[in-house]
């Protein structure tokens, strides 16, 4: 699944706005930038609210007043529904878009798509900016109950750091993925090919901790804590990183480990998901900002990555074609959306 557009009616500053993805087809990149108070977070959070599987009331609306505040997403399916003729449209629940036997139709077929993603498929993720790395050791749970489910219900708090610690599941991913993938190369049960995940994971991570000239080696086989190589020859555990460097980790790690959850024994690299990361610019520096964007389309090619910003560097590091600029005067409630050559300007 690919997000096409999205559509904001009375959510955070957006009086009514819609947000493309791409034209043809949706983009693999898309860099949304823009001040404090923009509506950067908002749009993650709508996109995240309305999607298959996990369509809820959209609250908050601005200005209060009785008409609702909704979002609608088009999707288009790819894997999930190749045969299909046009978009998958997925709105807030409480809102009828027209009258008659069209919207009717639609809704049951909105019914339809969450069920179906309740038992695979369709991967999203999104990295809230308050996202921090707690110091704990590694806990191992059975894997179908933790990490290799994909919960597609789960939600994304943007506001909350008391739930945005990604150390644990961080650590936990990188370890499933180590383990797994030992043990399938010694195993002659038939079973979904877990090298794959390993090879994947091991990949992905090192696009991202290469920007600081950093590399993944595997897991400890003692304490099972995630290892790395520094560029001075240290091998150092997870939690000895730089922080910077342990968000790049995060940013690999979790997008791969929802792809095989959701699709496994698929080639993780080549599975299609939606993945935002609210202000991807913080703990980086510079030279890190320019390249990000290159770096997260080269560890997966197949998906689609999502990227809030307040960053000139980060913004300017991309295709005018990718970049959408956000912008609110002073203390007007609607903001301003401006995209390709109108998107550099601002």
């Amino acid at each position: 699944m690919l997000l096409a557009s999205a559509r904001l009616v009375r959510i955070g500053p957006f009086a009514d706005s819609t947000l493309s993805f791409g034209d043809d087809s949706p983009r693999q990149l898309t860099v949304i930038y823009g001040g404090g108070g923009t509506g950067k977070s908002s749009v993650l959070a709508a996109i995240g609210a309305t999607r298959p599987g996990h369509a809820v009331v959209q609250l908050g609306q601005r200005p209060p007043g009785p008409d609702p505040a909704f979002c609608v997403c088009e999707y288009q399916l790819g894997d999930d529904d190749p045969s299909r003729p046009h978009p998958l449209r997925i709105v807030t629940p409480n809102v009828r878009l027209s009258d008659g036997d069209s919207e009717a139709a639609r809704r049951r077929e909105q019914i339809l798509f969450d069920k179906l993603a309740r038992e695979s498929g369709f991967a999203f993720l999104a990295l809230s900016a308050a996202r921090w790395h707690s110091r704990q050791p590694i806990a191992l749970n059975a894997p179908l109950r933790t990490v290799a489910r994909y919960d597609v219900t789960a939600q994304t708090i943007f506001d909350d750091a008391g739930r945005a610690d990604l150390g644990r599941e961080t650590k936990q991913a990188l370890v499933y993925a180590a383990i797994s993938s030992a043990v399938a190369k010694t195993s002659d049960r038939p079973s979904s090919d877990h090298t794959l995940l390993g090879h994947a994971m091991r990949r992905a991570v090192n696009e991202l901790t290469g920007l600081h000239g950093i590399r993944y080696v595997g897991i400890d086989p003692g304490s099972l804590e995630p290892e790395f190589e520094l560029p001075s020859g240290d091998v150092v555990p997870f939690d000895r990183l730089p922080n910077r460097v342990r968000h790049l980790v995060s940013f690999a790690a979790l997008p791969v480990r929802v792809l095989w959850a959701a699709y496994p024994g698929r080639d993780p690299r080549q599975g299609q998901g939606v993945f935002g990361i609210d202000q991807v610019e913080l703990h980086q520096d510079a030279a890190v900002q320019t390249e990000i964007g290159a770096a997260l389309r080269r560890a997966l090619p197949a998906a689609q990555w999502i990227l809030t910003t307040a960053s000139p560097t980060v913004a300017m590091s991309c295709d005018r074609s990718e970049l959408i600029a956000l912008r609110r005067d002073g203390d007007e409630p609607a903001g301003e959306l401006s995209v390709d050559d109108a998107a550099l300007l601002h």
